[in-house]
């Protein structure tokens, strides 16, 4: 056994001999080792984890070449030496023998490798072409979050333009509108004019800058987010309870709405004008004598159809004037009737009244303007198709004739029909002519002519601008229940079972369109086709041109009461509760609904929803391609009278617990009180 010297490694140390004599007799005569004490040996450091630092990744780097053996070299390069295919070979033989973990080293090595930014390699061009089959925003914030070179491709302008174009977002329709609201209006009722009592003069506000032109980015983003709030959101601006003696007088007759104002006319002669940006009650017009039955709202600004003369003089015979002028009334005097004008005067001036109007008033209906002409599709005798916009607006509103403020035209059980400033709130004129109840009412497209159907069978074609009535349409053996217009023509629906196409500026009858075995309660007309429904429970279908009846559309089983047309669909509402849906030109039925428990009393479609209205109390909102039910807009009430909507607002006209009831809804985004939204929506 080895000594615990040898274990230490001391064993080969020469023994100690001491300097004293052997003989000298001592006390320890064994001899004495002395051991040298060591230090205990460090502990070792516990091991820690290898990463990949820099310095280790590039000593190993100076180290490859020095481990690389020869054979290595010849191996490579033999392999540089091969052709294509033999290099696969050797590498599908290699692969081959080689462990899974060797395989999963080598597929760790060989991704890197494989990848490729595919959009930034590619010219822009077709870069932007992939981008353009991207269907859906939310792809394209996604796409925007992989890189920088990939963000800068989506902020392409005709990316987001042909995304705009497959949704049918059209800026000037989905933008962003500017409101047109003055800082001076005050909230309350305003009274008719007091004769005798001086009026200060308003200057009209001048017509809005223009805005700065937005990227498409921001119009898609702003367009995309109204359409979310539609299906998910949404804010009630204002619920205004309006106070009505009687609850009958309360009922809401008529309505009209554009991009700034809503206007409601009501059954107790007040006409009630609210903003349709704050909710506000702006206006209130006092004036008719009974109660309201419709109501037009000529917007601000636009431009004047050259087809209307501005001559201050016109001739008094019944011959259309050269140049697109229109002719006057011969059909008896007229009893029109001013507002400024002393109590009991009767004005029988065919040349109109307005040289009875302030310089204020003159400026509110831009009698003293001057217009750069346009060019609407119907004035071309080249093009028998008529232009989108020469057909009325389905929700009450009109397009200008360059005036500076909003317009109303209203008529009612007072048998008057009266033109009203919004801004001040002052009657224009009084036009007197019909002997029943004014019961509708249109004014063309940038023109100052409204036509007035009346219980007493016939239609009356009116001069808003100068206050003057121009000719009177008679033919109907019955009221006059509905009428649409659609350019230089109107077509009535009557009482008596027939419609009716006019030439408003000839005051010419061109077709009666007979087959209908009971009365007419709604028409519409899109310039080369008439839909007319009515208490026979069906719908017919008109040519315009020949005054044939091209279809008779069957589904309802009680009244038809409402109607909507655009090119490629109608769509009907009954007192059944029933929404059908037809498509053009086949006229085959794509959409039956089941809307309410009971009629329905308003109905509206764009290009993306249908909201109806119910004696019910609901408003519901429809996907318009499908059918399918998305949600109910408002909590029920007990009956809902009108319903009409805009892009970015809606407004409900209903009896909640008893009481007149005007809700105003907005779907604008609420980017614009500075809140942060994703364009990926919700």
């Amino acid at each position: 056994m080895s000594s615990s010297f040898e274990l230490m490694g001391l064993g080969d140390l020469p023994p100690y001999k001491s300097d004293t004599p052997s003989d000298f007799p001592s006390q320890t005569e064994s001899p004495t080792v002395f051991v040298p004490v060591m230090r205990p040996p460090t502990p070792a450091p516990s091991p820690r984890p290898i990463s990949p630092a820099p310095s280790v990744i590039s000593l190993a780097s100076s180290l490859a070449p020095q481990v690389m053996l020869p054979p290595f070299q010849a191996l490579l390069d033999e392999f540089q030496s091969l052709g294509s295919f033999s290099r696969q070979e050797y590498l599908a033989t290699l692969l081959s023998h080689c462990s899974s973990r060797e395989l999963f080293f080598i597929s760790t090595r060989i991704a890197p490798l494989l990848k490729r930014d595919f959009l930034a390699d590619l010219p822009i061009e077709l870069s932007l072409h992939i981008l353009s089959f991207v269907d859906h925003p939310r792809t394209l914030a996604r796409i925007a979050c992989v890189s920088r070179k990939w963000h800068a491709l989506v902020q392409d302008e005709q990316t987001w333009r042909g995304l705009a174009s497959a949704y049918h977002f059209d800026p000037a329709l989905h933008g962003p509108c500017e409101p047109d609201t003055d800082e001076g209006d005050t909230i309350g009722v305003t009274l008719p004019h007091i004769p005798g009592v001086p009026t200060l003069p308003r200057i009209p506000r001048p017509p809005r800058p223009l805005q700065p032109a937005q990227s498409s980015q921001a119009l898609f983003k702003y367009a995309w987010l109204t359409l979310v709030n539609w299906k998910r959101g949404g804010r009630c601006l204002r619920a205004h309870r309006i106070p009505v003696l009687d609850p009958n007088s309360g009922v809401v007759t008529s309505v009209a709405l554009d991009a700034d104002w809503l206007v409601a006319g009501l059954a107790n002669h007040r006409i009630h004008v609210f903003s349709t940006h704050t909710g506000s009650l702006v206006r209130t017009l006092v004036g008719h004598e009974l109660g309201v039955w419709a109501v037009d709202l000529v917007s601000r600004g636009g431009a004047l159809d050259p087809s209307h003369s501005q001559s201050p003089h016109h001739n008094s015979s019944s011959t259309p004037v050269s140049g697109g002028g229109v002719a006057e009334v011969v059909d008896g005097p007229a009893l029109l009737q001013h507002n400024r004008a002393p109590p009991g005067a009767q004005v029988l001036d065919p040349q109109g009244l307005d040289h009875l109007l302030s310089p204020s008033m003159r400026a509110a209906l831009a009698l003293d303007a001057q217009y750069p002409p346009i060019v609407h599709a119907y004035e071309r005798e080249d093009d028998p198709s008529l232009s989108e916009s020469a057909r009325s607006d389905v929700a009450g509103a009109t397009r200008g004739w360059g005036q500076p403020g909003a317009l109303v035209v209203s008529g009612g059980c007072d048998k008057d029909v009266r033109v009203w400033d919004v801004r001040t709130g002052l009657t224009l004129y009084v036009l007197r002519g019909h002997t029943s109840t004014v019961r509708c009412l249109k004014v063309i497209h940038n023109r100052p002519v409204a036509i007035s159907g009346s219980r007493d069978g016939t239609l009356r074609v009116w001069d808003v601008q100068r206050g003057r009535m121009l000719r009177v349409l008679s033919g109907h053996a019955g009221s006059v229940r509905s009428l649409d217009v659609c350019g230089n023509k109107v077509v009535s629906g009557s009482y008596d079972c027939t419609c009716r196409l006019w030439d408003v500026d000839t005051g010419e009858c061109l077709q009666v369109f007979r087959g209908h075995f009971n009365q007419i309660y709604a028409v519409a007309f899109d310039g080369k086709i008439i839909a007319s429904g009515g208490l026979d429970t069906t719908v017919r279908v008109w040519d315009a041109l020949t005054g044939h009846c091209t279809a008779m559309l069957q589904g309802h089983t009680a009244l038809v009461c409402s109607l909507q047309l655009t090119p490629h669909t109608l769509v009907t509402g009954g007192a059944d509760g029933r929404v059908l849906a037809f498509a053009l030109p086949d006229l085959r039925v794509h959409t039956r609904i089941a809307a309410h428990d009971s009629s329905v009393t308003s109905l509206q479609f764009d290009e993306q929803f249908l909201v109806t209205g119910g004696n019910d109390g609901r408003v519901r909102l429809f996907d318009v391609g499908s059918g399918a039910y998305v949600r109910d807009i408002t909590a029920p009430s007990d009956t809902v009278w009108k319903v009409v909507f805009r892009r970015e607002v809606c407004a409900i006209m209903c009896r909640r617990a008893g009481k007149t009831t005007v809700e105003i809804w907005s779907f604008r985004p609420r980017e614009e009180r500075g809140e942060r939204l994703r364009i990926a929506g919700r």
